[in-house]
């Protein structure tokens, strides 16, 4: 999905919610916003963009973001930085599994 899609779709978290069958309080409490606080941003409220980056992470990439340890941040921070060739590898790798399984 390019950056674009992907941010238009964001801009319209009420579409996500819905296509994800949540209501407001499960849908805006993973990530950390209250539900009338999301109501607003569903509302057509300028969302933080904070806010969008979790909103794109955990409904539309899907990320679980309490298996996320900051040590697991500060190692691909690392392994991009000392060696970006294994890092796009793994990467590689990593998505080839996840296609396979």
């Amino acid at each position: 999905m390019s950056a674009t899609k992907t941010n238009d779709k964001i801009n319209e978290p009420r579409e996500i919610r819905r296509k994800l069958g949540l209501n407001q309080q499960q849908f805006w409490s993973k990530i950390g916003v209250t539900q009338s606080g999301g109501s607003r941003y569903e509302s057509g409220r300028n969302m933080p963009r904070p806010v969008k980056e979790l909103l794109r992470l955990v409904h539309v990439e899907q990320v679980d973001i309490q298996r996320i340890k900051r040590d697991d941040v500060d190692v691909v921070d690392y392994l991009k930085s000392e060696d970006p060739e294994l890092y796009k590898t793994l990467k590689k790798a990593a998505k080839a599994k996840k296609k396979a399984g």
